[in-house]
């Protein structure tokens, strides 16, 4: 007579795939492990150079703010006149943290030593590194 497996056994299967995402770890289980979110990642001062604009020459000694306004979303503001301020929603792709919408190029590396972002719209690029 073959053995049969009782539903006991099947319990805490059943139960563990029923519970939400976001549910809190039964006793003696380890808890999910939380996202990191990637405006906090990317949010600091940058200084860089313009390395091109449509408009005029390369700018040297640029300062590109990073400010995390909501769940990997930043507003980026800059100091240069022709890089205006937009508001980026934050996507990794491979090692980088992109925009994952928009017009804007928004290109974070943290692999770099220091990490390095890269900003264009459409009327000029800016290259630099992060400093905090």
């Amino acid at each position: 007579m073959p053995k049969r497996f009782g539903s006991w056994l099947l319990a805490p299967l059943a139960a563990a795939l029923l519970l939400p995402a976001g549910a809190p770890a039964a006793p003696g289980h380890a808890a999910p492990v939380p996202r990191h979110d990637l405006a906090d990642a990317a949010q600091g001062s940058y200084f860089g150079d313009v390395i091109s604009d449509a408009r005029g020459s390369s700018h040297s000694d640029v300062r590109i703010d990073v400010a995390k306004i909501g769940p990997n979303k930043v507003r980026v503001t800059s100091d240069y006149a022709r890089l205006p301020a937009f508001t980026a929603t934050l996507t990794r792709a491979m090692d980088t943290i992109q925009n994952a919408g928009g017009a804007e190029v928004f290109l974070y590396d943290p692999t770099r030593t220091p990490p390095t972002l890269m900003i264009s719209d459409a009327d000029a690029s800016w290259s630099g590194t992060k400093q905090n």
